[in-house]
């Protein structure tokens, strides 16, 4: 179940498109930034029926 989000860079502010697998659940990775490409820890929560509750950003030193 591959969903396609906007996340938002915490450190340059731009936005893009990266890939979120529902059927892995809640999760959280680092994904370096399309732009600036600095790591940014994403944190994905999934519901218990599958469904997408949240995506946040941060930086790695947060």
């Amino acid at each position: 179940m591959l969903e396609a989000v906007v996340i938002h860079c915490p450190y340059c502010g731009e936005g893009f498109e990266t890939t979120i697998d529902r059927s892995a659940g809640s999760q959280a990775y680092v994904e370096d930034c399309a732009v600036c490409c600095r790591p940014i820890e994403v944190q994905v929560r999934i519901g218990d029926d599958g469904e997408l509750i949240e995506v946040g950003t941060r930086t790695d030193r947060d």
